[in-house]
């Protein structure tokens, strides 16, 4: 069976009489496995969200089989404990394999088998196990009587399997890429319910042909022991691209601000306007064009119909109740501030406890934030649901310049999974459309500080000038939006409120989105915290 040195060492030599396909089921082997090899291996792993809790003890919550003649392959559901009272869960594939089949990076565990020398490995790592996994959505046949289904869109023909690649870059997911034309998503922290990405690129474009998102493709889902639906992988079409939004803004901003010496732009030239003022591009002033150019803004209007054009989509079901339009209550608006004051105090005791870390800008901001509690407070719980008239909905939810694609002269949308920090019931909330709008001013706001953070040196200015010129072109950003924004979903009847109630709507967001980044700065990167801080400053002097 299982050896193990009398000290319960983490070095115990794993060897057994058992066939591989026998072993899971060995529990002794399992209890040692998971607790001396696992609990070491999954916090190394990129996927791994756990990094910022201490881990209690993992247990194999449930497990299931792919096998196609001899090959054998388990999926481990692995729930993860934390001290503070918290737990994950993972999914993990695993398969036997020799030593020469084993890549440094795939190695779980050396073990021996029925005096068979090898590893136990991540089984993304294995070309077969991509090939079964493949062929089996092709056909959607559930096989070997396990408690997995595969899914494919009706009426799509795969192609014969000719060749898979594991990419395995994502933090939270690994990807692999089939025939060079097919991505499947193995989702790696699962939830007892739907993938909200399951869900979401399965509605737009199956359901609403939305064309703006990778085409839903195929799916695999798991009943477990207690008949839950979990989702472990999406595939979809892998689009041409040239790379995300987010690379591609702040290259077209580096320029931007090489242009202000270029040109001799004098910041006080520049005239400025209101936030949230609607503008079409033939509205900008000539300083303004003449120091930005027209790419950006063409750029930022077609993202704007976009996004509108996805919020359509999302706005416009009414048979399936979990896309069906709903008003504002009573019921939202307390989870909305319990949800926030939650975060809000969170935030507050990390900015107090971290002052040491920063240093003038930042740390003037941040005295003021913590100045300005009491005011956040009040705005917080001021949500006043019975004086809005707009309609919530499903939303993005993550919505940023890194979830959407440059494809030419288009964007395309992924990533449908939601807030991070969130559960997955709270992803599911319907929100108003203004969030997922409120979420992308955010990141044209850090794309402009990325930008100024990383190049300040050749723009021969102070940093507090090129802020200036940054809050400036960031205000022309957000008018050009919203005026195609609000023009395309007018046209569609989607509701999404009258003016003031826009205005509102995009001040609570943004002070919600800012608040939120404001934990991922402090943790991280703490000369960063300058872009919410002064996210939060810029709502607050509004």
């Amino acid at each position: 069976m299982i050896r193990q040195n009398n000290t319960n060492s983490k070095k115990a030599i794993f060897s057994s009489n058992k066939k591989w396909e026998e072993l899971i089921a060995d529990k002794d082997f399992v209890n040692v496995f998971v607790s001396d090899v696992l609990e070491t291996y999954i916090q190394k792993q990129r996927w791994y969200g756990g990094k910022s809790s201490k881990l209690k003890y993992i247990e194999l919550s449930e497990y299931f089989r792919i096998q196609k003649e001899d090959q054998v392959y388990f999926g481990l559901i692995l729930e993860v404990n934390f001290v503070e009272a918290f737990y994950h869960h993972y999914f993990l594939p695993i398969a036997f394999v020799s030593d020469k089949n084993a890549t440094k990076e795939s190695r779980i565990l050396p073990i021996e088998l029925k005096n068979k020398e090898g590893f136990i490995i991540d089984a993304m790592h294995l070309e077969s196990f991509r090939k079964v996994v493949y062929q089996r959505i092709s056909s959607a046949l559930s096989v070997d009587k396990t408690p997995v289904q595969y899914h494919k869109t009706e009426g799509f023909e795969f192609p014969k399997y000719e060749s898979s690649k594991f990419i395995g870059v994502e933090q939270s997911n690994t990807s692999v890429i089939y025939n060079d034309t097919f991505i499947i998503k193995f989702f790696r922290r699962i939830y007892a319910n739907k993938n909200p990405d399951y869900e979401m690129s399965r509605f737009l474009s199956d359901k609403k042909d939305f064309k703006n998102t990778p085409p839903y493709l195929g799916s695999i889902n798991i009943i477990d022991s207690e008949n839950t639906n979990i989702t472990i992988a999406l595939m979809q079409k892998l689009v041409t691209n040239q790379g995300d939004a987010w690379a591609y803004c702040l290259k077209e901003l580096h320029n931007i601000y090489k242009s202000i010496n270029n040109k001799n732009i004098d910041f006080k030239d520049l005239p400025d306007v209101e936030i949230f003022k609607r503008k079409k591009i033939s509205e900008l002033p000539n300083q303004i064009l003449d120091w930005v150019g027209l790419n950006l803004f063409n750029k930022v209007q077609l993202l704007a119909q976009r996004t509108a054009e996805m919020h359509i989509a999302l706005g416009s079901e009414f048979e399936e109740t979990a896309f069906t339009p709903t008003h504002f209550n009573g019921d939202y608006t307390v989870w909305l501030k319990n949800r926030l004051t939650y975060q809000f105090e969170n935030r507050l005791n990390l900015t107090e406890n971290n002052l040491h870390k920063l240093e003038g800008y930042s740390l003037e901001l941040a005295k003021e934030f913590l100045e300005s509690k009491n005011e956040i407070r009040k705005r917080i719980v001021s949500f006043d649901w019975t004086k809005l008239k707009g309609e919530r909905i499903r939303i993005h939810g993550d919505y940023h310049l890194g979830q959407i694609l440059v494809q030419e002269d288009d964007f395309c949308i992924l990533d449908f999974e939601g807030e991070p920090e969130s559960t997955i019931r709270d992803r599911k909330v319907k929100q108003p459309p203004l969030k997922d709008v409120a979420g992308l001013f955010r990141s044209f706001h850090y794309a402009i500080y990325s930008t100024i953070f990383n190049n300040h040196e050749q723009y021969k200015k102070n940093k507090q000038e090129l802020f200036n010129y940054g809050e400036l072109l960031y205000k022309y950003m957000v008018s050009v939006f919203l005026e195609t924004y609000r023009s395309t979903t007018q046209d569609a009847n989607l509701s999404i409120g009258y003016t003031n109630e826009r205005v509102y709507l995009l001040k609570y967001c943004l002070l919600e989105k800012a608040i939120y980044e404001l934990g991922y700065e402090l943790n991280s990167r703490p000369k960063w915290t300058v872009i919410p801080l002064k996210g939060i400053s810029n709502i607050l002097n509004i």
